[in-house]
């Protein structure tokens, strides 16, 4: 008996260990390549044109352009205090991965050189964001950041009960006022560019390709509608047991809900089968950010 104990543990130590190691690897590759990208925003388009960036980045800038202090000298400094603040806020194994992708991205920054694109404004302004908001999404999607100012905004957000998005934006209008007051109006709007580039660009990496709907069906058919995103739909479904009320008819009435996962170019044919089964069926369709296991993954059923 013990021996076989000794091999599920050993079996499930194993397991822990590759799941672990797949997920550092991962990690790395993610992080490493959100620095090269981030770099070569920073020095290959944004630097050389005294264009800034929102956040930590954008103060860092903003302070580059005005002095001879180095890009990768200010990365670190303005960064050391929301690394910090990451641990009290996120815990040390996330302010370990921070510290050493800031750590990376300055030596990235102190050590490779990149060539200037192009002196257009337009196109330094899109494209610097653009690879900006690559580096941080792929630093994000790897468990770090290479900018605190939304640790600091987490961390705000817990202590004065406002959103996290409300305070990212005030600090964005004072970096990018001031800007605007020291380097110029024209640099300040160009800058704003950036910045929505690199948001944008950020989300689309954070968030992926595919936006997911979650749809919850309230219906009398619930069985033929769960056939039908089974089999017609190649989805998987969850069925909750609830009661129904409204109004005076109804009340405490034991009934299925049906939960299911889609993509938003599914939605269409999804809310077709199911008014062709009951048009009166209640639907409520939610955002949802991501998924892992399931069906979602995989290729739908064609038809």
């Amino acid at each position: 008996m013990k021996e076989k104990i000794s091999k599920i543990r050993l079996i499930f130590g194993n397991r822990e260990m590759v799941i672990l190691t797949k997920r550092f690897i991962k990690d790395f590759i993610l992080i490493t390549a959100g620095i090269i990208s981030a770099s070569f925003g920073l020095k290959g388009f944004l630097l050389s044109n005294k264009f800034i960036d929102g956040g930590a980045t954008g103060i860092s800038l903003l302070i580059s352009s005005l002095t001879e202090i180095p890009l990768f000298v200010l990365i670190i400094g303005v960064n050391v205090p929301f690394v910090f603040l990451g641990y009290k806020v996120m815990g040390s194994r996330f302010a370990i991965k921070t510290a050493l992708a800031i750590a990376g991205l300055s030596l990235c920054l102190a050590t490779v050189s990149f060539p200037d694109v192009t002196n257009d404004n337009l196109l330094v302004a899109v494209f610097g964001g653009f690879f900006l908001g690559a580096g941080i999404g792929l630093a994000v999607r790897g468990g770090a950041v290479i900018d605190g100012t939304e640790v600091l905004a987490i961390y705000l957000s817990r202590k004065i009960g406002t959103t996290i998005g409300d305070i990212i934006i005030v600090i964005n209008v004072v970096i990018f006022s001031a800007a605007a007051y020291l380097l110029g109006v024209e640099i300040a709007l160009y800058s704003m560019v950036t910045y929505l580039s690199a948001s944008k660009t950020l989300d689309f990496i954070v968030e992926g390709i595919e936006e997911y709907i979650g749809v919850t069906v309230v219906a009398v058919n619930c069985e033929e509608i769960r056939q039908m995103i089974i089999h017609k739909m190649g989805r998987g479904v969850t069925i909750y047991n609830g009661k129904s009320g409204y109004g005076n008819r109804g009340e405490n009435e034991d009934i299925d809900i049906i939960y299911t996962v889609i993509t938003r170019l599914e939605l269409n044919k999804l809310r077709t089968e199911i008014e062709l089964i009951e048009p009166d069926a209640f639907v409520v369709m939610t955002s949802v950010k991501d998924t892992k296991g399931g069906m979602i993954k995989k290729r739908p059923l064609q038809h």
